[in-house]
């Protein structure tokens, strides 16, 4: 399969490089400093694989992705990084990322993974799984106002936008651009992540 690395670290890239050319699956066809660069070496090399740092000078890892995604959606991308907090996590994986890997993993282990990914798994790190597993932070749930807590609980619930309007006598409109206003804040990507979201932290 054919890699293709990216950080903007020279000596990471070169690293990388070095050991995992030694898997006999594994051919590392390039490097590239930043997202920017990510995406050119995707149009002329089209990699199978692109390991993605996070924090970049030009363009980051998280936009890159959805960038990649975008246009070569057979790309996976796995994220090796240095952050392991929600809020990367989640935006990574909402650009199209299939995996999430903490640099501090063995290279031996980081090629097992690989080979996960390219056969169609999701691959978290342990330190990840545990980030998406444990419950949400209160303080990013009270950054709801009462009537944004009103729509998400009627979203878990399953109502329509229309019937959300009929309830709180509001306007579709209102609950429309109100509805854009909660996932923007809980950086969910659409409703049905919100009624997951809600119901895993019901008392919201």
């Amino acid at each position: 399969m054919k890699i293709l690395v990216v950080d903007d670290d020279a000596l990471v890239c070169k690293s990388l490089k070095v050991l995992l050319s030694r898997e006999k699956d594994m051919e590392v066809i390039g490097t590239a400093n930043n997202g920017a660069e990510a995406i050119t070496a995707c149009r002329t090399e089209l990699p199978n694989v692109v390991l993605m740092d996070i924090q970049m000078p030009v363009m980051d890892g998280i936009r890159a992705t959805r960038q990649i995604k975008l246009d070569w959606p057979e790309v996976h991308v796995m994220m090796l990084t240095t952050f392991k907090d929600e809020k990367n996590i989640r935006l990574a994986l909402l650009a199209g990322a299939a995996g999430y890997l903490i640099k501090s993993i063995e290279v031996t282990s980081m090629a097992q993974q690989i080979r996960a990914l390219m056969s169609g798994s999701r691959v978290l790190d342990a330190d990840v799984l545990k980030q998406l597993t444990e419950p949400t932070n209160r303080e990013e749930l009270e950054q709801l106002t009462p009537r944004e807590k009103d729509i998400a609980g009627l979203v878990a619930e399953g109502l329509s936008n229309r019937e959300i309007a009929d309830q709180l006598y509001i306007s579709e409109g209102t609950v429309r651009n109100t509805l854009s206003v909660i996932l923007e804040k809980l950086q969910l990507r659409d409703r049905t992540q919100l009624a997951i979201y809600y119901l895993k932290n019901n008392n919201i």
